[in-house]
């Protein structure tokens, strides 16, 4: 595999990790025991840690990353395998 192929791939699981990642951890005001502001949807988040969701999504992405390369170089599991189309 490229190395663009393999940093395209990467960026691909990060972008999707976000979306994994994004809803653990918030907490509303309410929760965080705190007044909302006039105009604040009471789901919003009380704070928003971009540093913690960057790490936490980072780990998530090059952990799952780490196993697709390792699939792909060991053959875990190969698309003939799992072709349906056979049955």
């Amino acid at each position: 595999m490229r190395w663009t192929s393999a940093l395209a791939i990467y960026i691909l699981f990060w972008s999707f990790s976000v979306f994994l990642v994004l809803p653990f951890g918030v907490r509303t005001s309410e929760e965080a025991g705190v007044a909302h502001i006039p105009g604040q949807a009471e789901s919003a988040p009380h704070e928003f840690a971009l540093g913690r969701v960057l790490l936490r999504v980072t780990i998530v992405a090059t952990t799952l990353f780490g196993l697709y390369y390792a699939n792909y170089v060991y053959g875990w599991v190969t698309p003939d395998m799992v072709d349906m189309t056979k049955y």
